[in-house]
């Protein structure tokens, strides 16, 4: 049913890595999102107003803030489409994630409000009108609602949008939510008990819980989130492929939205090579990581001394000292400049954001290591800050 409306209303609907494309699909989910949940919405309000169900009307309000958020989706969706300018070199692509937020919040806010209304319900119960119609709207309902939640997570997966997959937990919040309406009206009816409050306030908790939960994954993104392991390791792989790369470090990535991420590397090559072929190689990697992954890669070359193996012993052994203090810790960039009576020993090391060391202390423990072992040498050592997560 998903793949029969996407290839009816979305034009190019593999192309998923165009933005234009990205566009039509959220405007499309918006789309359709408004129209299932208005629709919901007047079914459950009416019937719950005709029932006296609290929880019943909630719900409806619910679905009336979905309705919302699909609004401000399709408006994120909208501003995120807009090109680069002047002010915004990289585009607009974290309206998305804003647009994202939003729809989170909105979700937190109904499950208080429906926390609240089940309360007063509880406190002043009221008995609840169970019958034939109720009972279908609901469980038309949990059917459209079950299909929207995978609606949404489907094409939230194929255009990696944070957008649709918080509407698509939305769904599924909902999909529980009117099935405790359900279970609670039918056992009020049968056992002549009022759960209609408590099952409110059950189903509001739960929603308060998922959306502080999608609050958090949607202002991940805006703060800077470490890129996910699966992209560090694609890029590390990707550029130690090509002949002639010895090493890289001090990957970056910067998200500038869905489809809108930018990365810089430093590439290690052998000094002694012929620096133009080494440009080349560096510009081919580069221009490979545009064309087939759409991502923009910034390349650093690093000349590294291979003939001199007292040197490549000293960086070896260096390297695997470190990791004394901590097994993530790295070093690159060793060089040595000899003099007459000592040897700077000049090296970066890259700290792992979470080591309880810091900068000054790392630095003391690594010098030691070194003079430790080296006697006439005098270690020049620059931390570095990883920026990639600390597990990877």
């Amino acid at each position: 049913m998903t793949e029969w409306l996407v290839r009816r209303f979305v034009r190019d609907w593999t192309d998923t890595a165009s933005p234009a494309v990205r566009t039509r699909y959220g405007q499309f989910a918006g789309v359709v999102g408004i129209v299932c949940n208005v629709l919901l919405c007047v079914a459950k309000g009416a019937i719950g107003a005709l029932a006296g169900s609290v929880s019943i009307v909630a719900d409806a309000v619910n679905n009336l803030s979905d309705a919302a958020s699909n609004i401000v989706s399709l408006l994120g969706f909208k501003l995120a489409s807009r090109p680069a300018d002047p002010e915004h070199p990289y585009g607009h692509g974290r309206y998305e994630y804003l647009a994202g937020l939003v729809v989170a919040a909105l979700v937190l806010a109904i499950g208080i409000n429906l926390v609240a209304s089940s309360i007063e319900k509880i406190i002043h119960p009221t008995p609840v009108d169970f019958n034939g119609t109720l009972v279908l709207i609901l469980a038309l309902s949990i059917a459209v609602k079950l299909w929207m939640a995978a609606f949404n997570r489907t094409i939230g997966k194929r255009i990696d949008s944070e957008t649709l997959q918080a509407t698509a937990v939305d769904s599924r919040n909902d999909v529980i939510s009117t099935a405790a309406v359900l279970a609670s009206a039918a056992i009020s009816h049968a056992f002549g008990i009022q759960l209609d409050g408590i099952a409110g306030t059950a189903v509001g908790l739960f929603i308060v819980w998922s959306g502080i939960g999608l609050v958090r994954d949607t202002v991940n993104p805006l703060l800077g989130q470490a890129p996910s392991p699966e992209l560090v390791e694609h890029i590390r792989a990707k550029i130690m492929s090509y002949p002639g790369v010895l090493g890289t470090h001090d990957l970056m990535v910067h998200d500038y939205g869905p489809g809108r991420q930018f990365a810089s590397a430093h590439v290690e090559m052998a000094a002694e090579a012929d620096p133009m072929e080494s440009h080349d190689l560096i510009d081919n990697i580069e221009q490979d990581f545009k064309n087939e992954d759409g991502l923009i890669v910034t390349l650093h070359y690093d000349p590294i001394v291979t003939d001199d193996p007292t040197v490549a012993d000293m960086r070896n052994w260096i390297d695997q000292a470190v990791k004394i203090i901590d097994p993530r810790i790295t070093i690159h960039d060793l060089r040595c400049v000899p003099g007459p009576t000592h040897t700077n020993v000049i090296f970066d090391c890259v700290r792992p954001t979470d080591l309880p060391l810091s900068e000054d202390a790392l630095r003391r423990r690594v010098s030691t290591i070194v003079r430790d072992h080296y006697p006439r040498s005098i270690p020049k050592i620059t931390i570095d800050e990883s920026y990639v997560s600390s597990e990877q």
